[in-house]
């Protein structure tokens, strides 16, 4: 109670109170900001995807105005020296105002990276967005089998036959590339398991599956028991490094992340930026309040 009480009032917090526990998850409000933090994770042999912070628009506007931001990020980006892609929300393209609109604002981003033999992962976001996101995942990964991916959340209890829907997609051309994690929105257990060994059993279920099909798991977590399931499962099927890759979020386990790459396993992070970094902070504590004590933890140094 006491956790939703705060993350409920923090939205009237000033900003520069709140950016005080978000600018160590947040790589900063510019391209560039985004583009220094990815250099100095590239430094650490890790690599990057990108994510300009933003969702649930209200006008098409908004959503253009977000496709021309993606589209100077990638044209920015290219320039440089950095080892990374791009992630993407659909909702911030329109996907619940005008679906197809959406869907070619995102081919034209997708359309972009493929130009530079780069890379776009289209973000899950929560359940009534997931249908309409797999069938664009499915006409993008058509027309642009090496530059488009999809994440997919191990707590609901559609993901495993979402996966064996998919595999028609499999080829010789193209990895069938899924980033799969736990998944962070409230969801209904109708639709959603909630005991944490539950959804830890089913990532893994899902993560062998992808494996035994040959697709390329993002494996993003940062629960050890996980990340030890995964690395028995690498070495069980003895999966060479270019077939898999642990990803991990900005800020979040730094020890561990270096650990995984000194042991020689490929990791990305993924790196949110933006204006809007308020918002983004605000709404996931608000979906999540129990976050409210690790933040706390994080600002008295505990954490």
């Amino acid at each position: 109670m006491i956790n939703k009480l705060i993350s409920q009032t923090l939205p009237y917090f000033p900003q520069k109170f709140i950016w005080q526990f978000s600018k160590a998850y947040i790589a900063g409000e510019t391209t560039q900001d985004a583009i220094d933090a990815s250099k100095a994770l590239n430094s650490e042999k890790t690599m990057v995807t990108l994510d300009i912070l933003g969702e649930f628009i209200e006008n098409m506007d908004q959503a253009r105005e977000n496709r021309d931001e993606y589209l100077a990020l990638i044209d920015t980006v290219e320039q440089t020296d950095v080892i990374g892609n791009y992630s993407l929300k659909p909702t911030m393209f329109g996907l619940l105002l005008d679906k197809e609109q959406c869907y070619q604002h995102i081919r034209d981003l997708v359309a972009k990276a493929a130009s530079h033999d780069n890379f776009i992962r289209i973000d899950m976001e929560n359940s009534p967005c997931v249908d309409d996101s797999i069938e664009m995942f499915r006409r993008l990964k058509k027309e642009f089998p090496k530059n488009v991916g999809l994440v997919l959340q191990a707590y609901l209890r559609r993901t495993l036959s979402d996966l064996e829907s998919m595999t028609d997609l499999l080829s010789d051309e193209a990895d069938l590339n899924f980033r799969l994690c736990k998944g962070i929105y409230v969801e209904s257990s109708r639709i959603a398991y909630k005991d944490y060994h539950e959804i830890n059993r089913h990532y893994l279920e899902d993560l062998e599956f992808m494996i035994q099909k040959g697709m390329y798991p993002a494996i993003a977590t940062h629960d050890k028991p996980l990340i030890q399931g995964a690395l028995d499962l690498i070495t069980k099927y003895k999966l060479p490094k270019h077939k898999y890759e642990f990803q991990m979020l900005y800020g979040v386990t730094p020890k561990q992340r270096r650990s995984l790459v000194a042991a020689g396993h490929p990791v990305r992070v993924y790196v949110p930026f933006g204006a809007h970094w308020f918002g983004y902070s605000t709404r996931r504590l608000k979906e999540n309040p129990a976050m409210v004590s690790h933040i706390l933890k994080a600002m008295l140094g505990k954490g």
